[in-house]
């Protein structure tokens, strides 16, 4: 199986930008605990962050018939992108929404996701840790 993550804007800042809210891990820290957890279990994981939205839209259409699943954490792209709403859509695969935070326990801009209404599963609320989680759950969907 093939797995794309995809991280949207300021998530490179991760482990400097508000760790009260997104805690001290890095982006590079996750990526090679999700590559850990994939590779176990015999599968390819990308990793990716753009802070431009069309860049993400570009990855989501590669994707389409090419990648069985895209974990994607599109940050405040999640709430405004009707254009990764779109590629989303038109991609094939398992889509996961992932946030770090709970977006609906915060300011009411948050509480709307473009992402929601094309994603299999979301998950929030869970710290870094729901990067590890849901490639785990991916993973073993695979082996059943």
């Amino acid at each position: 199986m093939l797995i794309h993550v995809i991280n949207g804007p300021n998530l490179n800042l991760l482990g400097q930008r508000e760790p009260d809210i997104y805690g001290s891990e890095t982006l590079v820290t996750i990526e090679r605990q999700c590559q850990e957890i994939a590779t176990q279990a015999g599968h390819e994981v990308t990793f990716r962050q753009s802070n431009h939205e069309g860049q993400i839209v570009d990855w989501v259409q590669e994707s389409i018939g090419r990648v069985d699943a895209i974990v994607i954490n599109a940050g405040a792209y999640t709430h405004t992108s009707v254009a990764i709403h779109d590629a989303l859509r038109a991609y094939d695969g398992r889509i996961v929404e992932l946030h770090i935070s709970n977006p609906h326990a915060r300011e009411s801009f948050r509480h709307n996701s473009y992402v929601s209404s094309t994603a299999h599963a979301v998950v929030v609320g869970l710290g870094v840790s729901g990067y590890a989680l849901v490639m785990a759950q991916l993973c073993s969907e695979s082996a059943n």
